[in-house]
């Protein structure tokens, strides 16, 4: 593999939020304008949606009502699915693009937001059909909330007693899908995760025990998926270092989470 398909979310002046596929993956403000992530786990064979919300509002909350607002010509968002080599640098300049959303509403023009802009593409991609596709959609969250709740706490004593086991277990499905994503070696992508893991360890890592009252579940990719959030809209699993070089470096790590059966499985 010499490509990489990279999401960019560039903007000025407003947040923004960029979604593929119905997945939730980046956001952009106005103190940190530029976000991007390979999306390879996230591409569909054939038919795809891009998807640039403008002034969501805070991350897991309900989207505020819409509300008019007056533009000043200086604000803009750009959405772009980008095509680099794995040695170049993701940006419009250099890398082909393969899709775009464009936002930046003339100077005293009114316009409603939240807004939503969405555009399909086609993509000729060979990927296999993802795990999450056939999640069953969770109709009733907040009856998931202690369940999931409970899932994420075991694997938050397990990361802060140095046993990164229930960790692996609960993304196995989700490495796996990973590693064909990207064309490489599962047991690389394994090996390399439990030395991060035990790096982190070694260095005082120190975790936030999730708290039902506290666990956000946004749905996402139609329902089949509880990304899973704590208060502030950040992921729920989360830490920080307590010793080292890099002592107070905080440390979080998105779940993207399927309920089947009344078990959990983290799938992206």
């Amino acid at each position: 593999m010499d490509r990489l398909m990279v999401l960019r979310l560039d903007v000025q002046g407003c947040e923004a939020e960029a979604q593929f596929n119905g997945v939730p993956l980046l956001r952009a403000t106005a103190q940190q304008p530029v976000a991007l992530l390979p999306v390879h786990e996230f591409t569909l064979v054939g038919g795809n949606e891009l998807a640039l919300v403008l002034h969501p509002g805070p991350a897991g909350a309900a989207p505020p009502p819409p509300e008019p607002r007056l533009a000043d010509g200086q604000t803009f968002a750009s959405l772009r699915l980008l095509l680099p080599r794995l040695d170049g640098v993701a940006h419009p300049a250099s890398a082909r693009s393969l899709a775009q959303l464009d936002w930046a509403p003339a100077a005293d023009s009114v316009y409603e937001a939240p807004l939503t802009l969405r555009h399909a593409v086609q993509l000729p991609t060979a990927f296999p059909r993802w795990r999450w596709l056939d999640a069953p959609p969770v109709t009733d969250v907040a009856a998931s909330r202690p369940l999931v709740a409970a899932f994420l706490l075991e694997i938050a004593l397990g990361l802060a007693r140095g046993n990164p086991e229930p960790w692996l277990q609960a993304t196995r499905l989700r490495l796996e899908e990973q590693a064909s994503a990207y064309q490489r070696p599962l047991a690389d992508d394994v090996a390399r995760l439990r030395r991060h893991l035990a790096g982190l360890q070694a260095q005082g890592l120190k975790m936030v025990l999730p708290a039902a009252a506290q666990l956000q579940l946004r749905p996402v990719a139609g329902g089949r998926l509880l990304d899973c959030l704590a208060s502030d809209g950040g992921p729920a699993l989360r830490g920080s270092l307590a010793g080292g070089g890099h002592s107070g470096a905080q440390l979080a790590w998105p779940a993207r989470v399927a309920v089947v059966e009344g078990r959990c499985y983290v799938l992206r």
